[in-house]
């Protein structure tokens, strides 16, 4: 009887190692698993860095802007001549990309014509544009229109393209001498339509520039050019009346034809 029941005693005991042994093996199997987690979070974070890498690149154009404010002896802001239309202010100087290559453009305003007018800065020198005349060059162009009116023996259309060459010379001068000679006092005969076209384009070239060099406005500027010019020496009665008989004939028959031989005539006479 004492022997049958130590048997089972000795199995109780056997079935408890094997237990034992698995469970460390169940710990073995969850080692491998938790690394994954962090390796693949890693990645993730790089691409983040290379955002502030563009920024940088923005600052170096503001610059450039900032630099371009004066170009061939010219300014923002600067009133300056320009020959076919007298005085304008520069607004801005500004670049420009035209057929792939970049131009550098003066942006000129004239108030008056209500035009804007781009003009490149590289050919500045070809179009004539000038900055404005200093007081003593305007004070030479007011004495100017003290003297006696030059006016030329010939065709009225030959000496309408003269005056027009001198307007359009942007010479203050030059334009100084068109007001003088195509100017009519009250006393004078009237002016025909194309020399009262004339002499209102130089006026108002030569009054602008006196004003913005004066710093005065236009309508004193005529006054002052009106008093000049009332001061010059006066022709007398029939010279004034055979020029204006002759100046009508030229005008008439310039417009049908430009080599009449009539009107050489009657303006030598």
């Amino acid at each position: 009887m004492p022997n049958k029941s130590a048997k089972p005693a000795a199995k109780a005991t056997v079935a408890k190692p094997a237990a034992a042994k698995a469970a460390p093996a169940k710990a073995h199997a969850v080692k491998p698993v938790a690394p994954k987690a962090p390796v693949a979070a890693a990645p993730a974070k790089a691409p983040v860095v290379a955002k502030p890498a563009a920024k940088p690149a923005a600052a170096p154009k503001v610059e450039e802007k900032k630099v371009v404010t004066q170009r061939q002896g010219f300014k923002a802001n600067e009133f300056v001549v320009y020959p076919a239309h007298g005085v304008g202010q520069i607004l801005a100087i500004e670049e420009q990309e035209i057929a792939g290559a970049k131009l550098e453009l003066f942006v000129i305003n004239f108030i008056k014509d209500k035009m804007t007018l781009r003009v490149p800065t590289a050919k500045v020198a070809n179009v004539g544009m000038r900055k404005l005349s200093d007081p003593a060059l305007v004070k030479k162009a007011l004495e100017t229109l003290k003297g006696r009116a030059r006016v030329k023996r010939t065709m009225w259309s030959r000496r309408a393209q003269e005056y027009e060459a001198k307007i359009n010379s942007g010479d203050i001068v030059a334009i100084a001498e068109v007001v003088r000679d195509l100017y009519r006092s009250e006393s004078q005969p009237e002016q025909s339509y194309s020399e009262r076209q004339l002499y209102e384009a130089a006026l108002d070239r030569l009054s602008r520039e006196i004003a913005v060099v004066q710093h005065s406005t236009e309508t004193e500027a005529v006054k002052e050019i009106e008093a000049q010019l009332a001061k010059s020496p006066r022709r007398n009665a029939k010279a004034e009346a055979a020029e204006g008989e002759g100046d009508a004939d030229a005008e008439g028959d310039a417009d049908d034809s430009d080599g009449d031989d009539t009107t050489v005539a009657d303006e030598a006479a």
